[in-house]
């Protein structure tokens, strides 16, 4: 059956096994789901593939994981495709999904253009609520939404009242933005605040950054790669990819175990230029572990950055505002973004950068933005680069509900709650991908997602090998599951920076770690070690007449027009 993308159908399906999201979890859930034999539907809002990836098309959108880390380890995926950059681009990697999805012959499972708003488990099946009037049942729920879907619009003050140009960075037009001789504002200096500024500063406009905290950006080092160097290396690949899993960040990086605090400076400060000079996440990743632990450490990796970067600049009011001498964040505890000229970019005559530390957004008005000093400037274009309820966000809007009738965004009130970062207590059946409370964006996605789905898939076949009707995490768990990473994070210094890690950035939400700290080659032991025995899961056999009635036909798949 082909994919669906018509706006003008009513949507009624059923499948054993119905995933929610086309990005790298959904594809790689449809891929090894149809090993079990069941009947596996793929439901995505976007018109393809791509997970963030269909989102983002803002000037400058690329991928901080190198080549060919961010893509899935599936030989005949990437046996037949070949990237151009050693950081791929929003073209490209949209690109490649388009490969993925015909490759894998994805598209005849995949509904797209599909928004599921209501989710409820009843007699046994979960079923699900199509805007436009849809439906769909199943039995198992593979929730593949992704960390950054949720957009985050601030609460500015008046934001209504302006008339010009008012753009997300994840919701930028497919033909972008035409800024040639206009004023342009981006609020946010998130990794696609650094991405936008860096391209948007080389066109001819009047570009205004408006910076809260600095991004501590670290050199990509990008390059071309040709057809040929990676033809060469692709006899490694099947064990780099099986390496990124065995690894702390999902990265097959060089690692050292020793600290800063027990090298000399001439040695540290050896091992700080070359990998600097590597580029990438090298500098994080591969150098000493304790500038995570250790104040002083983290002063002494601060002030390295800071130097490099200050040197790269001109104008000493900028460089003061983007790095200053006197740390004001503390190193690695937020996202760093990957960056290629972007210090230099802010320093051009075009560019104005203003510290809203110093002086907040006050409100908008018709035509621009005012700060807390009283003065106003007007604008013809004002991007958010403002990110994402990131995490949690994107379960949470699809209004799911657990088997007692409560939603997902009041158990989550007080505060977040998985087990495993794989399911969530009162939702049996359903499982998570790229998930909090999993390594998540402390590491390379592919190689966590498949960590996870081929831990579902394994857990839907023991289930029924085992004759299990449905699993369920014991709320018990999830809360000791919680604790051992907010333990974790105590030991860490992320608490003490208002950080998406943290749930910070939304006003009203939890603050906690959300994110899995132990590194991913823990993480897989530790998910791999509760399904044997279902290790804090409550379990529910398969009546005789369950049974007897799944044997008796296949669940039907159909599509109603209006």
């Amino acid at each position: 059956m082909g994919s669906i993308g018509s706006a003008n159908a009513a949507l009624h399906l059923s499948a054993d096994i119905i995933i929610i999201g086309g990005g790298f979890s959904g594809l790689y859930a449809l891929y090894k789901a149809r090993e079990l034999g069941l009947t596996v539907k793929l439901i995505e809002a976007g018109s393809d593939y791509g997970g963030t990836w269909h989102w983002n098309r803002y000037p400058g959108a690329r991928v901080d994981t190198e080549t060919p880390y961010y893509s899935l380890s599936i030989p005949k995926l990437w046996k037949t495709w070949t990237w151009t950059e050693r950081f791929p681009g929003h073209e490209e990697l949209r690109a490649y999904f388009r490969h993925c999805g015909t490759t894998l012959n994805a598209y005849e499972d995949t509904y797209f253009n599909t928004v599921v708003d209501g989710v409820s488990f009843r007699d046994g099946k979960w079923h699900l609520n199509i805007r436009d009037e849809g439906t769909a049942v199943c039995k198992y729920l593979v929730l593949s939404t992704g960390s950054s879907y949720k957009r985050h619009y601030p609460n500015f003050k008046d934001m209504e009242k302006y008339k010009g140009q008012l753009v997300h960075s994840a919701a930028f037009p497919e033909g972008g933005l035409d800024v040639k001789g206009k004023r342009v504002a981006v609020i946010g200096n998130g990794a696609t605040g650094v991405q936008i500024v860096q391209e948007l500063a080389k066109e001819d406009c009047d570009l205004t950054a408006y910076i809260r905290t600095p991004n501590i950006a670290l050199p990509m080092k990008q390059r071309k790669m040709s057809a040929e160097e990676q033809e060469a290396a692709k006899s490694f690949y099947g064990a780099a990819f099986q390496s990124a899993k065995n690894c702390r960040s999902g990265f097959p990086y060089n690692t050292t175990t020793k600290l800063l605090s027990e090298v000399s400076e001439e040695e540290w400060k050896a091992q700080f230029e070359e990998l600097w000079e590597r580029g990438g996440f090298s500098f994080l990743l591969s150098n000493y572990r304790d500038f995570l632990v250790s104040r002083d450490v983290n002063k002494v990796f601060y002030k390295f950055w800071a130097e490099k970067v200050r040197e790269r600049m001109k104008n000493p009011e900028k460089r003061d505002i983007v790095a200053p001498l006197d740390q004001s964040i503390l190193f690695g505890t937020k996202r760093s973004s990957l960056e290629q000229d972007y210090y230099e970019s802010l320093d051009r005559d075009n560019v104005t950068v203003l510290n809203l530390k110093q002086s907040g957004l006050s409100h908008f008005t018709e035509k621009g933005i005012v700060t807390a000093d009283g003065r106003g400037r007007e604008y013809d274009i004002v991007v958010l680069a403002t990110g994402y309820d990131s995490l949690t966000g994107s379960l949470t809007d699809l209004n799911i509900e657990d088997t007692s009738g409560r939603l997902l965004q009041e158990k989550w009130k007080q505060a977040t709650y998985t087990y495993l970062g794989l399911m969530i207590d009162g939702l049996p059946n359903a499982f998570l991908t790229y998930s909090p409370q999993a390594p998540t964006s402390l590491a390379n996605g592919p190689p966590i997602i498949e960590i996870q789905v081929d831990w579902i898939v394994d857990a839907i076949k023991k289930m029924r090998d085992e004759g299990i009707d449905t699993i369920v995490p014991r709320f018990e768990a999830a809360e000791k599951w919680r604790e051992d990473i907010q333990e974790m994070n105590s030991k860490t210094l992320f608490p003490y920076t208002d950080s998406w890690y943290m749930g910070a950035n939304i006003p009203g939400k939890p603050r906690e770690q959300l994110i899995y700290l132990a590194g991913v080659d823990v993480y897989a032991k530790e998910v791999r070690e509760a399904l044997d025995g279902w290790k804090g899961f409550d379990v529910r056999m398969t009546t005789q007449k369950e049974a007897k009635d799944a044997q008796s036909g296949v669940e039907s798949l159909h599509l109603t027009e209006k």
